[in-house]
């Protein structure tokens, strides 16, 4: 059996821990091994084939891992769903107390409940919402 096919069947059993544990990693190596195939299929040496291989693999883990990781530790800028109307401000439109209320916030009707029990907020006063509790918004 040729070289290459040696090393395509390497980049597949490489490609097989990639899709078990999400470790990209094994992907890395897996391109190097298919570059040292293509290297094999040029005519290239088996040194020539595996320095191929242990270069480009390096190369990818030396650059595609830091950017990887600064990609992951970026916050998402975008916040949606419930995650977005937190920290938002709105408008009381009945009472709100700790037993409930109403509310209008990002245009729309919500109950709303007082985060301290104790505190009340009357129609027309702007509150800041804390959380959504299900259905309910928790204001104060």
């Amino acid at each position: 059996m040729d070289a290459w096919v040696w090393w395509l069947i390497a980049a597949v059993g490489l490609g097989i821990p990639l899709v078990l544990t999400a470790m990209p990693e094994f992907g890395m190596f897996a391109v190097g091994a298919v570059a040292a195939a293509v290297t094999a299929g040029l005519g290239g040496g088996v040194v020539t084939q595996t320095v191929v291989f242990v270069v480009v693999s390096t190369a990818l883990i030396l650059v595609v891992r830091p950017l990887a990781r600064r990609a992951n530790q970026q916050l998402p800028g975008l916040r949606s769903g419930v995650d977005a109307l937190r920290g938002r401000q709105a408008v009381v439109l009945e009472r709100v107390d700790g037993e409930g209320g109403r509310i209008k916030l990002a245009g729309e009707v919500w109950s709303a409940r007082a985060l301290d029990g104790n505190e009340a907020y009357e129609p027309g006063a702007k509150v800041d919402v804390v959380e959504i509790d299900g259905a309910t918004a928790v204001v104060m």
